[in-house]
């Protein structure tokens, strides 16, 4: 058994919960980023019926503050083992875990009870952001946010990937006509910034002759664009006609989803 549940994706905070287990042992359960306060990471917890004594880990994807939010602080106060690469946790100070700092790098496994994890780097304006394919030993899932475009080595790590949480991060022409700074806009819509929805539509494109089957548009800027403009973008992609369609919300995310 294979699912996740997002728990919010965009500026306002990230966080995904993702759970394997074969029925016959307490399920591994690990949460990607922690963009959210305690807090509220709580309260999302518990509508997925979980509290944080639940998780075994933590994996941080990179150091911007809505992904890294208050993980270190959550993994002290609650002891859990938490994964991030060498370069993210010198950006954020190289803070002392007190024994629970994991260092991850590409491509090297992990195992984390019934899930497996291999994390594989990105191009995205971070010190060493990794993204991650996750598995049960019979299901692989992608979680694929926060970059700017994707690399042959990207798309080979997620190949046979039966589900993915992808990026769409804006339309281009909301983009362009949006009221943020010259800067900005070419930070966000460039190389090492983030997904444009042609460009994860292209992704997603390129994965559907390789098992995949159900993608979760996420991390959607709540500005620059729209679910339907994000669903239509995936849905009109050469070679995606077939596919299962979703959105993550910013703040709500997603009901408990299954990879079959």
């Amino acid at each position: 058994m294979l699912r996740f549940r997002n728990l919010g994706s965009g500026s306002t905070g990230n966080a995904t919960v993702v759970e394997a287990g074969d029925g016959g042992r307490k399920p591994s359960r690990l949460l990607i980023d922690c963009g959210l306060g305690p807090r509220e990471l709580a309260r999302r917890l518990g509508e997925a019926g979980l509290d944080i004594g639940d998780l075994d880990g933590i994996f941080v994807t990179h150091e911007h503050s809505d992904h890294i939010g208050s993980a270190c602080k959550i993994a002290l106060r609650h002891r859990i083992p938490t994964w991030m690469s060498h370069g993210t946790w010198l950006a954020i100070g190289a803070p002392d875990l007190d024994g629970l700092l994991r260092l991850a790098r590409d491509g090297e496994a992990i195992a984390l009870g019934a899930l497996q994890l291999r994390p594989f780097t990105v191009p995205h304006d971070a010190r060493e952001p990794l993204q991650l394919r996750l598995s049960d030993g019979a299901r692989c899932l992608g979680v694929l946010t926060d970059l700017g475009h994707a690399t042959p080595h990207v798309l080979e790590q997620l190949a046979g990937c039966r589900t993915m949480l992808l990026e769409c991060n804006h339309d281009p022409d909301l983009l362009a006509a949006s009221s943020y700074p010259w800067f900005l806009k070419r930070r966000v819509g460039g190389a090492l910034g983030h997904l444009a929805n042609p460009l994860a539509a292209g992704i997603a494109a390129a994965l559907a002759g390789q098992g995949l089957q159900h993608v979760v548009a996420a991390h959607l800027s709540q500005q620059n664009n729209r679910p339907e403009l994000a669903l239509a973008a995936l849905a009109a992609g050469s070679g995606c006609a077939g596919l299962e369609l979703g959105v993550a919300d910013p703040l709500t995310g997603t009901p408990w989803i299954g990879v079959v």
